[in-house]
């Protein structure tokens, strides 16, 4: 039996509408890769996961009144996902925008030496996108942000 992918300390949940249409979106348009799909026995989405790198994300429906994609609350947003690149920012960028993500940020370098981008699915999940393009010490970031930053690394 092959050993199952190690589990992240911490793993996201995102809830959708169409819970199906979004596992093909997210891989479409991020280049997330499926790693497990439960269906029930009328072929709904019980529980699914997806990669992206040594990442995790659980993609599932609104199962309960508590649980709600922000399409179905006028799109509000009470978190975003950041995913962080090894490589190639811009032209992920150029997928997500060909795939009909809504670009809200497009790809800029940012003063912590991240280039990012922000994006938009379509059911309004927003999604941050980075990618470490220099390195930065504590004492640049502050200079360049005008910020007092503790716990820098």
């Amino acid at each position: 039996m092959a050993e199952p992918a190690p589990r992240p300390a911490l793993t996201p949940s995102v809830f959708y509408r169409d819970p199906k249409a979004a596992l093909d979106w997210l891989e479409k348009a991020f280049g997330f890769e499926r790693s497990m799909v439960i269906t029930d026995q009328d072929g709904n989405l019980a529980h699914s996961e997806m990669r992206v790198g040594d990442g995790l994300i659980y993609v599932g429906s609104e199962w309960t009144d508590s649980v709600a994609s922000p399409a179905s609350v006028g799109g509000k947003n009470t978190q975003s996902i950041h995913v962080h690149l090894h490589h190639g920012i811009d032209e992920h960028c150029a997928r997500a925008r060909a795939a009909g993500a809504a670009i809200l940020q497009g790809p800029s370098d940012q003063f912590y030496g991240d280039r990012t981008y922000r994006a938009s699915d379509p059911e309004g999940h927003v999604w941050v996108f980075g990618q470490t393009v220099r390195q930065v010490s504590r004492e640049e970031a502050e200079q360049a942000s005008g910020l007092k930053i503790e716990g820098w690394m």
